[in-house]
């Protein structure tokens, strides 16, 4: 099978295409074959480090723990992470190379990035039996097509073929899926083997015959319906989705180990980047995350957690004008726990020095830790370890930011002082004993007889989610029809059925 593949495209943004393509990985790799996960280009606030120190989307990080093979640069060559609504920073191969305008990259920059993409595909293609790839957004995006480089671009350059997915969930997934295929160019249809219905409540039997009657329509048949799945708590791209035991906007799934729950409320500041980071601590019994947006919010949470984000000097602003910053600084007064994590931690400091991100210049922090931050232009991508609170702990480092710190307690490698800890690792949650050891330290500020579950893995729970995926597609989805898709490619004389998408390339 050598070199195989399959495109897994959406109608909308959020319809699965992640979820499923990390699914058909473990699905595969537990049927003995070599597969990785692709993603040409991701526009993501939430990345991860790999081992070589290179920058990618989290959802591919996730996918190839689903293939179970090391994640790479080559799985996501091109990484938007937006800093307003019309400019992204570009992170090429895992490095910024600089910020473009939404007009500028898709004017040009973007095509001139397609023999890239194209490399990296075809060195997963030379070393792998089969190749995921995952779309953006939607393929029929008709103004975009021209410079495509994710969807129709790299399935035609590629040969791929290419399987929708549709959230039925939303409703109109039957005019969504005709929709798409039908706004393409006769040779991007030409790739459009079928459909995927995701996110299905209810008695398939009653969905059949609008499937045979797409069928008749399109002449591309349904290659599964998959159930709507409650708690997978998988890396997407942006949405504020759920944990691994539930969701993080509704109440606690898992009854406390303890006599009290403990409540953490995550500041939902603008261009918030890895909120992942909270996973952790939503997997844990007794634990309830919600992310908040008001200072009343605040009042009865026992940790309050400033999460990451794409602009510290922004999401300062914002915390002022909420009077969230009013509140964080009542809570360090009375040694109640507050946690900054990257741009949160660079917000607690004394002050920010940024010619580089808003280009703001000097900015007074909310001084409730004894670090001064300057921006610099190299950005930090780095895979650190080490020991905190007598715990071995892993994270990753993506910032611009340099943190001077000039006092308090060591704390990986920001400070505690009280209660108010400061950290650029993200991920260290996700180490068990560390986590605990952290919940204990809240729990003791907070006053809560708190106590963390003594054998929650978070590694576990997330091969446990992985794992239900690959069951979705094994169970609900043709997999003998997919596996020879992905060894054969679409099949011959599947009928044109509307006229092409005005401007598609011929």
């Amino acid at each position: 099978m050598r070199g195989g593949g399959l495109l897994v495209a959406g109608t909308t943004s959020d319809a699965g295409k992640s979820v499923v393509t990390a699914g058909i990985c473990r699905w595969l790799v537990r049927q003995g074959v070599k597969v990785a996960p692709f993603k040409g280009q991701n526009m993501s606030l939430n990345s991860f480090v790999t081992r070589e120190g290179a920058e990618i989307g989290r959802a591919q990080a996730m996918q190839a723990q689903a293939a179970r093979v090391e994640p790479t640069a080559l799985m996501n060559p091109v990484l938007l992470k937006p800093g307003s609504d019309r400019s992204s920073q570009v992170v090429l191969m895992g490095k910024p190379v600089g910020e473009l305008s939404a007009r500028g990259y898709h004017g040009g920059r973007q095509q001139a990035l397609l023999g890239t993409v194209v490399e990296c595909l075809e060195e997963l293609r030379a070393t792998h039996d089969a190749v995921i790839c995952e779309g953006a957004g939607s393929p029929a995006e008709i103004n975009l097509r021209r410079n495509d480089i994710v969807n129709m671009g790299i399935a035609r350059a590629a040969r791929f073929p290419v399987v929708v997915v549709g959230d039925i969930d939303r409703g109109g997934v039957f005019a969504q899926f005709f929709g798409t295929t039908a706004l393409l160019a006769p040779e991007d249809q030409a790739l459009v083997a079928g459909y995927l219905v995701n996110k299905f409540r209810g008695d398939v039997t009653l969905l059949e015959p609008g499937l045979d009657m797409l069928y008749d329509l399109t002449g591309r048949r349904t290659f599964g319906v998959l159930p709507y799945a409650h708690g997978l708590g998988i890396d997407e791209e942006d949405g504020l989705r759920v944990s691994l035991r539930g969701a993080v906007r509704e109440s606690v799934v898992a009854p406390p180990v303890g006599e009290d729950v403990l409540r953490v409320a995550v500041c939902a500041v603008p261009l918030m980047s890895n909120f992942t980071d909270v996973d952790a601590l939503a997997a844990e019994p007794g634990v309830v995350v919600r992310f908040v947006d008001r200072p009343e919010e605040l009042v009865d949470a026992d940790l309050v957690v400033v999460p990451g984000t794409r602009g510290t000097v922004k999401a300062l602003a914002w915390l002022r004008e909420r009077g969230l910053a009013d509140a964080l600084l009542r809570r360090a007064a009375d040694g109640r726990p507050v946690l900054g994590i990257c741009g949160g931690f660079q917000v607690l400091g004394e002050h920010i020095e940024d010619d580089v991100e808003s280009r703001a210049g000097h900015v007074d922090g909310l001084g409730l830790l004894p670090v001064r931050v300057r921006f610099a232009p190299e950005k930090t991508l780095a895979r650190p370890a080490g020991e905190a609170l007598g715990e071995r702990v892993e994270g990753y480092e993506i910032h611009h930011g340099v943190a001077d710190v000039r006092g308090g307690e060591p704390f990986l490698d920001g400070c505690r002082v009280g209660a108010v800890w400061g950290t650029h690792w993200h991920g260290s949650l996700e180490s068990d004993g560390f986590r605990r050891a952290f919940l204990r330290e809240v729990a003791a500020a907070a006053g809560r007889r708190f106590v963390p579950a003594p054998d929650t893995s978070f590694g576990a729970l997330r091969e446990e989610q992985l794992d239900r995926l690959g069951d979705l597609v094994e169970e609900h989805a043709d997999t003998d029809a997919l596996l020879k898709l992905i060894e054969s490619g679409a099949p011959s004389g599947l009928p044109f059925i509307a006229p092409g998408a005005p401007g598609a390339p011929a």
